[in-house]
């Protein structure tokens, strides 16, 4: 079923009748909320348009949508205004211990009420990467991490995030850890580069990855994973899609069983060498959701790679049943997109006829190519044969 690969997607949308449609189907999960989302408009109206797209969700009986923001302070605010724009949690860093985790979880809170009452349940932040020299970086035009990074001391870091998750969950919404594995030490931009960290494991396993363990340890938050290449690990892939960075390290070194959710895919590290690739390598490597925010057009041609690599049985079929269960424990609910009650592992299977249209669109594609590619053929379902006809790409009356 097309719903058991829309379970690892979530995208960025300019037109709601068009993502809409994607949710109502169950060919997401999540929808990304950014700037161009309020711009001219206003917190009634983006609230109204978010409880528009779970009520569709409720009527077609799937779990509520991921509804996730960037909401990190200081530069990074993208909903503000018309939330309020808090300070970078930097500012916070010179203070001393107890004060700074008061004002640090205080920001959490904030945050936390203010997206909740929006129904934004997933703030991707806050930034754990460790700040490096506060000089002008040429190659980074995007990714700005010395104004958004805490702090340089790893401590530090670790202190102030951890209070700032806290304060988060204490409104219902879930914090997003990031860059894993670190984008402190690059000098490119992965928005527009390939780029490599080459510090040994040791290093960053004393520095760098402090932050990320403990908070990841001592809270419910999830975890995504930039696309710097680790070199001393995997030198042949971003991060993002390595199984050897997260089914190696974050899985079984560091135990974590929690979401790992991949940077933004439209990007150019990703896009500089093959999506498709990088879509089924990042499936296979045990991660459980896949972003695609800047242009949420290529959602299609993404979402088509996974349907390609499905149908000729290229996705790791313990991997995608290990990630379902644990999304189904990040987000309640999950078990109401299977057809049978309980049954949260249902495998995806499609027919032949839906294979050779999934390879077509690995080029791109539209939303009535991509439906019809999911349903012109024979889906079993529990043992169960169905036809399904062009009707069930037409957006519901």
């Amino acid at each position: 079923m097309a719903r058991s690969l829309g379970r690892h997607f979530v995208v960025g949308y300019s037109s709601f009748p068009e993502v809409a449609v994607l949710a109502e189907k169950g060919l997401i999960s999540g929808v990304y909320i950014t700037r161009h989302n309020v711009a001219g408009s206003s917190s009634a109206r983006l609230k109204e348009e978010i409880a528009a797209l779970q009520e569709k969700r409720r009527a077609a009986g799937l779990p509520p949508l991921i509804v996730a923001a960037d909401q990190e302070g200081g530069i990074v605010s993208h909903l503000a205004p018309p939330l309020t724009k808090l300070p970078a949690l930097s500012t916070l860093a010179g203070l001393a211990p107890d004060v700074r985790a008061e004002k640090a979880e205080a920001f959490g809170r904030t945050h936390g009420q203010e997206l909740a009452a929006l129904g934004v349940n997933q703030n991707l932040a806050p930034v754990l990467d460790l700040r490096p020299e506060m000089k002008r970086n040429r190659l980074d035009f995007n990714t700005l991490i010395r104004y958004r990074a805490i702090s340089d001391d790893p401590a530090v870091v670790a202190d102030i995030a951890r209070a700032y998750v806290n304060g988060l969950e204490a409104l219902g919404v879930g914090a997003t850890v990031k860059h894993f594995p670190g984008l402190g030490r690059v000098r490119t931009d992965t928005h527009h580069f390939s780029a490599d960290l080459d510090t040994p494991l040791d290093e960053l396993e004393a520095s760098d990855w402090i932050p990320f363990r403990k908070v990841l340890a001592g809270s419910k938050a999830q975890l995504m994973i930039g696309h710097v290449t680790l070199t001393s690990v995997d030198p042949d892939r971003p991060a993002s899609h390595s199984k050897r960075v997260v089914d190696g390290i974050v899985r079984k070194k560091w135990n974590y069983q929690g979401v790992v959710m991949t940077d933004d895919l439209v990007m150019g590290a990703i896009y500089q060498r093959n999506v498709c690739t990088a879509v089924v390598e990042a499936l296979n490597a045990g991660v459980d959701l896949l972003l695609v925010a800047y242009d949420g057009a290529q959602f299609y041609r993404i979402f088509s790679c996974a349907v390609a690599a499905s149908a000729e049985g290229r996705l790791d079929a313990a991997m995608m049943g290990d990630s379902e269960v644990r999304l189904k424990g990040a987000f309640s609910g999950e078990c109401r997109m299977h057809d049978v009650p309980g049954d949260c592992t249902m495998p995806l299977r499609l027919g032949s006829a839906t294979l050779s249209s999934a390879k077509r669109l690995t080029t791109g594609g539209s939303l009535t190519a991509v439906c019809r590619a999911l349903t012109n053929g024979r889906n079993v379902v529990h043992g169960v044969e169905r036809q399904l006809g062009d009707a069930a790409c037409e957006p519901p009356g």
